[in-house]
């Protein structure tokens, strides 16, 4: 199918391209920026002007919930939600039920996937059966299975020999590990970051030490073995500051944030508000800078949703006792605009944050708009003032701070592979 895009504001960091142009799909790649080729005939024309027209965002951390409990959510709604945002690439973990650790739930992840049609998810494999941190996962069979990168996710390996040995296996095949540092221990019991706002609140908190520890680990064993490393979502100046350090002595790691730790800081969960419940916790006001510095210097290359649905009833309980996590794929884009608003950040600069660079750190060809990439394009207006409801939230979790919050910028389309998978 011939699809002209009309009249947007085409902003393609991987080509630094940022100009008010036209943008051709035939076949569903990109055919052609400006001048349309020969002999095309549009089949469909989308008034694109006043608007931006960019690659489809990739998210580095999403939970899709399948296989797993249905009530929290399923490939069909949430990737239903991924597209409302704009993103058509989601890293998911493999803390489903069963556990991402056979070719088979990685199989069945890819199938459900393509039978919704909407877009691409890319399952991460388990670095050890069942991510108990005992023995390895066949991460060479997971990859052949479409698995992406391999990560024990927040559960302990409390075997440092046994962690370099599976860092060891991923460098001799060149596999991506994702680490998501917490110390079990430090971090047992707790809910919140540990500082004042948890003591006059009578909360249990996660000390900042439950993630630079792991994170210190990490790094020695990732420089030790030449795995390729790459931290998702921190929370700490201090752990900022280490892979700054990391990466001024020459070692290529790389590390994302989710959007509401670059928003909120631990003086919100005030309230008692369950939503702001999150694992990692949002932290201090200085770590929030931290995070921050480390996105404007290049530290951080990436911004995440780490979207986490659930439902209603993991939620309706004692702060401690509810489930961590909040749901971000339909809000990423708007709140992400926040830091473009607060000149943070210019658009372009924003876009590459959610496009270019999570492409980049997971080997993808995608993210950008050259000729001959596929058509995975999402078209938003950053001036649209809206809300997300209960009513047109297409994700099945509704947990989030932000539900009937007032929201700026909002995606029109996405299309997927040259289909308009969303249109609002």
């Amino acid at each position: 199918m011939n699809i002209l895009i009309q009249g947007g504001r085409v902003i393609d960091p991987a080509n630094q391209i940022d100009q008010i142009t036209d943008l051709y799909i035939s076949d569903g790649k990109i055919a052609a920026l400006d001048a349309a080729p020969e002999g095309f005939e549009p089949e469909q024309t989308i008034d694109a002007k006043h608007q931006v027209v960019s690659p489809g965002f990739i998210d580095l951390c999403a939970h899709a919930r399948e296989p797993g409990p249905s009530q929290k959510g399923s490939i069909k709604t949430e990737s239903a939600a991924a597209v409302a945002g704009g993103i058509t690439t989601m890293v998911t973990p493999p803390t489903t039920t069963p556990i991402v650790d056979t070719s088979a739930v990685a199989e069945l992840i890819k199938d459900r996937c393509a039978e919704a049609g909407k877009m691409q998810i890319l399952p991460m494999g388990a670095l050890t059966k069942g991510l108990e941190g005992e023995q390895l996962a066949p991460m060479a069979a997971l990859a052949a299975s479409g698995c992406i990168a391999f990560s024990n996710v927040r559960m302990p390996i409390a075997n440092s020999l046994i962690m370099m040995r599976s860092l060891e296996y991923a460098a001799t095949h060149d596999l991506l590990v994702i680490f998501q540092p917490q110390d079990a221990a430090l971090a047992k019991g707790g809910c919140m970051h540990d500082d004042s706002t948890c003591t006059r609140l009578g909360l249990n908190g996660i000390p900042e030490s439950a993630e630079t520890i792991e994170v210190a680990r990490c790094l020695l064993l990732a420089e030790q073995t030449g795995v390729r490393a790459h931290f998702g979502q921190l929370s700490c100046e201090r752990s900022v500051r280490m892979i700054t350090e990391a990466r001024e002595r020459g070692l290529p790691v790389t590390a994302d944030v989710s959007i509401q730790n670059l928003l909120l800081t631990d003086e919100n969960v005030n309230g008692f508000s369950n939503d702001f419940h999150l694992i990692p916790p949002l932290r201090s006001q200085l770590d929030r800078a931290g995070l921050i510095q480390g996105l404007l210097g290049g530290s951080i290359q990436a911004i995440c949703s780490d979207h986490q649905p659930h439902e209603r009833a993991a939620k309706e309980a004692p702060f401690a006792d509810t489930e961590p996590g909040m749901i971000g794929l339909e809000t990423l884009l708007p709140l992400s605009l926040l830091l473009v608003e607060q000149k943070m950040l210019d658009l372009p600069q924003l876009i590459e944050k959610l496009t270019t660079a999570p492409a980049s750190i997971l080997g993808l060809e995608s993210g950008s708009l050259a000729v001959g990439s596929p058509a995975n394009i999402c078209i938003f207006d950053p001036n649209i003032e809206w809300q997300l409801t209960p009513e047109n939230c297409h994700s099945r979790g509704k947990n989030t701070p932000f539900m009937n919050y007032p929201l700026k910028g909002r995606v029109t389309c996405t299309l997927f592979e040259g289909k308009a998978v969303f249109q609002l």
